[in-house]
């Protein structure tokens, strides 16, 4: 007979891209179960010489593991970053062990905002905006939102999106790092 272990709930993820800068935000909380485990983890990182950030949802290990491989892949494929996402997600697709990881993964170059999954899928999104894990919806619909009706620099719609997600979704808090930079238009 299964036993009913507890999930691991740990995020919230929004990108948006407007204008002359894109930002990449997340709150902080980790959940087992019904349990607040952690209330302040980062889970938005800088790699490749500060040129591309990359926020995850899921499990914390999974993550960190798909992260050292996007960055090796981005390594192989220099200054393509849509060419590694797609070979990460393929072989996250593919390989009998990485299939098994679950997280997703939102990379962010001055070109792209790209959304990576284990099913093989990059999504560049038509409006800039990604929002992942248990409250990437309430982040997403908020975020466009704030893109129509305001002036906001993106950052300022990361942050405000993140908190309106943090008031309807349990599983995010308050705690919410945002980074952002120059990019392409």
């Amino acid at each position: 007979m299964p036993q009913n272990k507890p999930k691991w709930r740990s995020t919230t993820i929004l990108s948006v891209r407007r204008g002359n800068d894109v930002a990449l935000g997340g709150d902080g909380q980790v959940t087992l179960g019904d349990t607040i485990m952690k209330a302040d983890t980062k889970k938005i990182r800088w790699m490749l010489d500060n040129k591309v950030l990359v926020g995850f949802a899921g499990s914390t290990a999974d993550a960190f593991a798909l992260m050292e491989r996007f960055e090796a892949k981005a390594k192989d494929f220099p200054g393509n970053i849509p060419r590694a996402a797609t070979e990460l997600a393929r072989d996250w697709r593919t390989d009998r062990i990485l299939r098994k990881l679950e997280a997703l993964m939102v990379v962010v170059s001055a070109e792209h905002s790209l959304l990576v999954t284990g099913q093989g899928d990059v999504i560049q999104p038509s409006d800039g905006i990604i929002g992942i894990g248990s409250g990437g919806s309430y982040a997403t619909a908020a975020a466009r939102a704030l893109m129509r009706n305001t002036d906001l620099k993106s950052a300022d719609i990361v942050k405000k999106s993140l908190e309106v997600a943090a008031e309807i979704d349990i599983y995010t808090n308050t705690e919410i790092v945002v980074e952002e930079f120059p990019c392409a238009k």
